[in-house]
């Protein structure tokens, strides 16, 4: 069994806003291999992806991924990793490769899944699968009152743990930080988890990241997610060091499983947070799920799309018990919302389990992925190397 072909579908909504939701646009990934697909998600910029998948080889270690991965075989995840070394070795300084690889990599579990009979945790080794408590996962809202609103909304729908980030946080003074992390344990109440994401805001800076320290030992917040950039780890290990409850996340940013291990093994991180889409997809992310499991870090997925990708982060640390958090992102787009046939949710427990159906266990709905299709046409020189393929 070969691949024969791997299309891409650029979703999006009709107008994208200037803010911090990632749910505003998919790029899906069809894999056919002999009578088999598989799907997948890119979370990264759509035309960017596409352009890595048939651009023009510029040398001999920037070449297109799709020199790497048209008409291998796929008979096993011995395979997939053939590709992966491939790509890595032949798009080393394509630096979006990494990106259109992880939707590649996830269609290709979903296939050799789905063509088993198996789910793709099972198919990565584990035998029994663990609960994932759902963490609501949404903005700062414009003001502390409509923060508090939002913390509120969650706790009534019964929510054990809830992240704010980006929004206007970090940007202003400390004292208005302050209020919005105050009005969010107010919202949520005593008992549930309170997460703070400040999406690299202090780029590196120490001094302005430890400011808001106080506030959130005070509500007890029990990490602060990506303070500065993920290649700064002399920082990240400094706050670390400063901070006397509150833990430090990261690892979003990471686009190969080196960078994650770097910020696990130096960054004096308490969770590391990887996305599928982005990491090199399910493959990479194991492996990270695994140093994180060696090194006493807890693994956290990254999803803010759609159910596809919540189910491809979930798969890597399926069955580490530990591990038991889960991203579940609560104010998705219309297209993020209804892109799959299974709506992957909380249970009444407020948990997530990783799906027991062949492969991802959802799939895309094809009347919506027309919907919000937007087609591409990539002309170089006046030949067309792309054109955005039928459903």
């Amino acid at each position: 069994m070969k691949i024969e072909t791997v299309d891409f579908f650029y979703l999006a909504m009709p107008e994208i806003r200037d803010v911090g939701d990632g749910s505003q646009d998919v790029l899906l990934v069809r894999l056919r291999a002999g009578e088999w697909t598989g799907w997948g998600e890119c979370e990264a910029a759509p035309l960017v992806s596409i352009a890595a998948w048939n651009c023009p080889m510029s040398h001999s270690a920037c070449k297109p991924v799709s020199h790497s991965v048209l008409g291998q075989r796929l008979e096993s995840v011995e395979d997939i990793g053939r590709i992966h070394r491939a790509v890595r070795e032949n798009s080393l300084d394509l630096l979006q490769a990494d990106h259109t690889l992880s939707g590649i990599d996830i269609a290709m579990w979903d296939l050799l899944a789905r063509r088993e009979g198996r789910p793709v945790h099972s198919l990565l080794g584990f035998r029994e699968v663990f609960p994932k408590i759902a963490y609501a996962s949404q903005l700062f809202g414009a003001d502390a009152q409509e923060t508090f609103r939002k913390a509120e909304k969650v706790r009534g729908l019964g929510y054990r743990a809830a992240k704010f980030g980006w929004g206007s946080f970090g940007r202003g003074t400390p004292e208005a930080d302050a209020a919005h992390v105050r009005a969010a344990r107010e919202g949520l109440g005593a008992k549930a988890d309170l997460l703070i994401d400040a999406g690299t805001v202090w780029e590196n800076d120490v001094a302005r990241a430890e400011l808001r320290l106080g506030a959130m030992e005070e509500c007890r917040v029990r990490w602060l997610e990506e303070p500065f950039v993920s290649g700064a780890l002399g920082a990240y290990r400094e706050l670390a060091a400063r901070c006397d409850q509150v833990k430090l996340a990261g690892g979003e940013g990471c686009h190969n499983s080196y960078q994650a291990i770097n910020m696990i093994d130096y960054a004096g991180l308490g969770f590391i947070q990887i996305d599928a889409g982005r990491i090199g997809g399910i493959t990479s992310a194991k492996v990270v799920a695994d140093h994180a499991e060696a090194k006493g870090l807890i693994y956290v997925n990254h999803t803010f799309t759609t159910s596809l990708a919540l189910s491809a982060s979930i798969q890597p640390y399926a069955g580490l018990s530990r591990h038991d958090l889960c991203e579940f992102p609560v104010e998705p787009t219309p297209l993020a919302r209804s892109l799959t046939t299974v709506a992957l949710g909380p249970d009444a427990n407020g948990e997530i389990r990783a799906p027991d159906a062949p492969g991802l266990g959802v799939t895309p709905d094809l009347d919506v992925v027309r919907r919000h299709l937007v087609k591409v046409d990539i002309e170089v020189g006046g030949k067309l190397l792309y054109r955005t393929p039928e459903i």
